[in-house]
C-alpha cells in the first residue's frame, strides 16, 4: 500500500445540492430512493417474494415453462394450508419485477434508412434495408448510476492528484486523470459552474456473436461508464458498466467499407518519418476547403455529419482511445508476434522443421500444469478463432513454450512485450511505473529488429501508442449477462425485444437488492451461497462430516458455468482484508491414524516431520528455541482429518476481484482432479525475515496433501509440502522469470516438511525449463514431475507479476 497525499481541485469541489440545483447543507444526508417504510417490500409482498424473484429470474435463470411448472408444483404443496405460491405463473413475476420504481429507463428503438445518392444500377442491398436502433436515455443512466448506493465508497464528485511520499505522481480511477483537471480548469473559467460536478461519459461499442442469430444485420453494442466511479467498481461488474444501445450495423460491400485514412505511411505505421497527427482543427479545415464527396474519398470524413464537432467537451480525435485488448494483446501479440515467429522458424528451418517445431511447441504449451485461471490448450495453437481471451490465456505461457527454439533476440522481444502489457494493466500506476512501461517498449523496439534482419519483415508496420488507452475486456464480460445469457432464455423468435426485456428486469432486481441492502432489510439472507471457507472444526464434527460424504470427494464452492478445463478464480465482494488462507469447509475424509496417512502419501517419515512440526510450533515464539530432538520432542498420535484443497484470499486489484481488490484462488492437493488424474498445485510461501529469497522473501513448494488435527487444546491447520529453491541469484535476463528446482536432501530424498497453512501467501504456477529438445506428449498432471528446473510464471495473472 501506498503512503499518499491527496490534493482536490479547488473550485470543481461536488457539493451536495438539491434537485433544482441549489447547495445544501454539506452533513445532510441523502433523500430515500423511494418514499416508503424500512419494511416496505413494494413491489414484492415481502422478503421471500423478493428473494424468489431474485432466484428464479437471475440466480438460477429458469425458463417461463419451467418457471409455471415449479410454481404449479408448488401451489399443489399448498393446498391443504389454503395458501398459494408467492407469485401465480411466470407473468405474474415479470409483472412484478417491471413494476419496481427503481432503474426505471426504459428501452426505445427508431428505424432508419439510407437517403444517399444511389448508384443507377446494382444498387446494393443496403441501401434500400431498413436499420432499428435501440437505445436508452444516457441521461437518465447517468443520473442512475449517480444514485446507485451500491457505489458508495467506490465514486469521486471532485477530480484529484495523488503524490507518494517522494512527491511522485500516482494514477488511480480516471478523476485522477490530467485530462480531467486539464477540462476542469477550463469548465471554472466560469464562477457559476464553482462547487459542481464534472461527469466524463466513458462510451464503448464491442460487436458479439449475437448477431448471427438476430439476421444479417449486425448488431454492436453500446455500453456506458462514468469517469466518477472507481476502476476496481467497473471491474466487479456493479452496474459500473450499464448496456444502454444497440447500433444496427448495415453489411456493406467492400467498395462502400469504411475507407477511414491514417496519415502515415501504411507500409511503415512504426517508422521514424513526420506525420500529421489528425486533429479537430485539421478535420474543420478539411470540411471547410474539400467537397463532401472528396473528404470522404481521400480522408473516410463524412463532412455534412459533424455531430461532434460543436460539443464543447468532445475533440473526439483527442477522446478515441487505443483498445488494449484489441490493439495490443489481440493485434500486436497475435497478428504480429506469434506470425513472427512462425515465419521465422520457416526462414531458418525451412517448411518440413518448421513444422517439427511448431508441434514440440504446440506439445510444451499443452504440458503446462493447471492453474486457476489458466485456459487449457490440449492442441497448442490450434484455434478454431482467435478471440482476446486466447491471446491472453497462450500469452501467459509461450514465453516459456519457444525459450530454446528461437534466438535470444526473439526471446527479449517477447518479454518485453509481456512487460508491457503488465504493466500497462496494473489498478494504478506511478512516476517509475511509466519509466519501467517506457522501458519495456523501448527494449521492445530494439530487440524486434532481429525479425527484419533475418528476412521476416521489410518494414514495421505497429504504430505508435499515443496514449495508454481503455482495455475493452469490461466491455466483452459484460456481453454474457447482457447478450449471450439472454438470448439462450429467450424464443429465438424477434430475440432481440426479448433480450432487451430480459436485461431491464434484471436491472431492476440489481437496484431492488441495492436499495433493500442499503435499508439494511436483507440481513440474515437465507441466499448466501458463498460458505466459510475459514471455518474450524474439531476432530469430532469433522469425522461426522466426513461420514455423512460417501462420495469421499470434496465439494467446494466454485462459480457457475465454467467448464473443466479452466479452474476460473472468485470474486471476493467486501472490503480490502489481509491476506489470508482457509482449509475447505467440506474435509475429504478422517483418518484415524497417522500411519495410515503416511502409508496413503507413501511417505514414512511423516509422524517424524508432524513431531518437527509442533516442536517449531511450541517454540515459535522463542528467539532462542532448542534444537529439534526427536528423542526428547513431544510425539503426536492422535487422528487427522485430510482435506483436498484450501483456499487462498489476497489483495489484487489489477485481477478481476470485488469492489475491495479481494480474490480468492483454491489451491488443489487432490488424488483425483475431476474424477481423473491427481493434482498438486504450488504455493508462494511467507518466510522468516533471514530467509535468502530473490523474491522478497517468499520461498516455493509444491502442496502434496492438506490436513488438520488437534493437540491437547490447539487446532493445527497444515499442508505437507516439497520444498523448491532458485536457481539463480536473480531473474533469468532473458525471459525476466525466476528458475527454480525441487529440492532434494542430501541422499537425494525430496526435502518436505508440515507447515502451518498461515504460513502460505497464495498459488504459484511453474512453467518447465524444457530447453532446445524436443518433449514428448505429457499430461498437464505430469508436468510437476518431467523435468529438473521450472520458470516462476510471473505472467500467470496480474497479481503474480507484482510479486514475482
Amino acid at each position: 500500500m501506498w503512503c499518499l497525499f491527496r490534493t482536490f481541485h479547488l473550485h470543481l469541489t461536488g457539493l451536495k445540492c438539491d434537485p433544482n440545483g441549489s447547495f445544501i447543507d454539506q452533513d445532510a444526508p441523502p433523500l430515500p430512493h423511494m418514499d416508503a417504510s424500512l419494511t416496505d417490500w413494494m413491489p414484492y409482498n415481502d422478503k421471500a417474494e423478493f428473494e424468489t424473484a431474485e432466484f428464479l429470474f437471475m440466480c438460477n435463470q429458469m425458463s417461463a415453462k419451467q418457471i409455471d411448472t415449479l410454481l404449479d408444483l408448488w401451489a399443489a404443496t399448498l393446498i391443504k394450508h389454503n395458501d398459494a405460491p408467492p407469485f401465480a405463473n411466470h407473468k405474474d413475476m415479470y409483472a412484478t419485477i417491471d413494476a419496481t420504481p427503481l432503474s426505471d429507463t426504459p428501452w426505445k428503438s427508431f428505424t432508419m434508412s439510407y437517403n444517399g445518392v444511389r448508384p443507377e444500377q446494382d444498387v446494393p442491398p443496403w441501401m434500400d434495408g431498413q436499420y432499428d436502433v435501440w437505445y436508452r436515455d444516457l441521461l437518465q443512466m447517468v443520473r442512475s448510476m449517480l444514485a446507485n448506493s451500491e457505489f458508495d465508497g467506490g465514486i469521486e464528485f471532485s477530480p484529484y492528484r495523488d503524490y507518494t511520499a517522494e512527491d511522485k505522481r500516482y494514477w488511480k480511477n480516471s478523476m485522477s486523470a490530467d485530462w480531467v483537471w486539464n477540462q476542469v480548469d477550463v469548465i471554472t473559467q466560469n464562477e457559476e459552474n464553482h462547487g459542481s460536478t464534472f461527469v466524463p461519459l466513458i462510451i464503448g461499442s464491442n460487436k458479439t456473436v449475437v448477431s448471427v442469430a438476430t439476421g444479417q444485420t449486425e448488431y454492436h453494442l453500446l455500453y456506458l461508464s462514468i469517469g466518477n466511479i472507481h476502476s476496481s467498481v467497473q471491474r466487479a461488474h456493479h452496474n459500473g458498466v450499464v448496456l444502454t444501445g444497440f447500433l444496427s450495423i448495415p453489411k456493406s460491400t467492400k467498395e462502400h467499407n469504411d475507407n477511414t485514412k491514417c496519415l502515415a505511411n501504411r507500409k511503415d505505421l512504426d517508422g521514424a518519418q513526420p506525420c500529421l497527427h489528425r486533429c479537430e482543427a485539421h478535420t474543420k479545415l478539411l470540411i471547410e476547403q474539400l467537397t463532401y464527396k472528396q473528404a470522404w474519398d481521400e480522408y473516410g470524413i463524412i463532412a455534412d455529419v459533424p455531430f461532434t464537432n460543436d460539443f464543447p467537451r468532445a475533440d473526439i480525435h483527442e477522446l478515441l482511445l487505443p483498445d488494449i485488448l484489441h490493439q495490443i494483446i489481440k493485434g500486436t501479440f497475435k497478428d504480429h508476434l506469434v506470425d513472427w515467429v512462425g515465419e521465422y522458424l520457416q526462414v531458418t528451418h525451412g517448411t518440413r522443421r518448421a513444422a517439427e517445431i511448431m508441434d514440440d511447441i504446440d506439445r510444451r504449451t499443452a504440458a503446462v500444469a493447471p492453474f486457476a485461471g489458466l485456459r487449457r490448450f490440449p492442441d497448442g495453437r490450434g484455434f478454431r478463432q482467435w478471440t482476446g481471451d486466447n491471446s491472453k490465456a497462450l500469452m501467459k505461457v509461450y514465453l516459456a513454450a519457444i525459450k530454446g527454439h528461437v534466438p535470444q533476440d526473439v526471446i527479449c522481444t517477447v518479454s518485453a512485450f509481456l512487460e508491457f502489457c503488465y504493466i500497462v494493466r496494473r489498478e494504478a500506476l506511478t512516476e517509475d511505473d511509466l519509466i519501467q512501461l517506457q522501458d519495456a517498449l523501448d527494449r521492445f523496439h530494439k530487440y524486434q529488429e532481429i525479425f527484419k534482419a533475418t528476412g521476416v519483415v521489410s518494414t514495421f508496420s505497429l504504430p505508435h501508442q499515443h496514449s495508454l488507452g481503455l482495455c475493452s475486456s469490461i466491455t466483452k464480460s459484460k456481453h454474457i449477462k447482457a447478450v449471450k445469457e439472454p438470448w439462450r432464455r429467450s424464443s429465438r423468435f424477434n430475440a432481440l425485444r426479448q433480450m432487451l426485456l430480459t436485461n431491464q428486469h434484471l436491472d431492476k432486481l440489481v437496484a431492488a437488492r441495492a436499495d433493500f441492502e442499503a435499508c439494511g432489510m436483507l440481513s440474515g439472507s437465507c441466499q448466501n451461497v458463498h460458505e466459510d471457507n475459514d471455518l474450524e472444526l474439531d476432530d469430532d464434527m469433522m469425522a461426522d462430516m466426513a461420514q455423512e460424504n460417501n462420495s469421499r470427494r470434496l465439494h467446494v464452492y466454485e462459480p457457475q458455468n465454467q467448464s473443466i478445463e479452466v479452474d476460473t478464480g472468485e470474486i471476493v465482494d467486501g472490503p480490502t482484508e489481509e491476506s489470508h488462507v482457509g482449509l475447505a469447509a467440506t474435509p475429504v475424509c478422517c483418518i484415524q491414524n497417522i500411519r495410515t496417512l503416511s502409508l496413503e502419501l507413501d511417505l514414512p517419515c511423516l509422524p517424524l516431520l508432524i513431531q518437527e512440526f509442533i516442536h517449531n510450533q511450541h517454540y515459535s515464539e522463542d528467539p532462542n528455541p532448542p534444537e529439534f530432538d526427536p528423542a526428547t520432542a513431544q510425539v503426536f498420535l492422535g487422528k487427522v482429518t485430510v482435506f483436498n484443497s484450501a483456499a487462498a484470499s489476497f489483495h489484487a486489484p489489477s485481477d478481476l476481484s470485488g469492489t475491495g481488490g479481494m480474490c480468492r484462488k483454491h489451491i488443489q492437493a487432490t488424488p483425483s482432479w475431476h474424477g481423473g488424474e491427481p493434482r498438486h498445485d504450488c504455493i508462494f510461501i511467507n518466510m522468516d525475515a533471514d530467509f535468502d529469497s530473490p523474491m522478497g522473501g517468499l520461498a516455493v513448494a509444491q502442496v502434496l496433501c492438506f490436513f488438520s488435527f488437534n493437540y491437547r487444546t490447539l487446532y493445527y491447520p497444515c499442508a505437507i509440502v516439497h520444498w523448491y529453491s532458485y536457481v539463480l541469484e536473480g531473474c533469468d535476463p532473458d525471459t525476466g522469470m525466476y528458475v527454480v528446482t525441487p529440492m532434494t536432501t542430501g541422499d537425494s530424498i525430496p526435502d518436505i516438511s508440515v507447515i502451518h497453512i498461515d504460513s502460505i501467501f497464495r498459488t504459484a504456477h511453474l512453467i518447465p525449463v524444457y530447453g532446445p529438445d524436443f518433449i514428448p506428449k505429457i499430461s498437464p498432471h505430469d508436468s510437476y514431475d518431467m523435468f529438473n528446473s521450472y520458470y516462476v510464471n510471473r505472467y500467470a495473472d496480474h497479481h503474480t507479476f507484482e510479486i514475482a
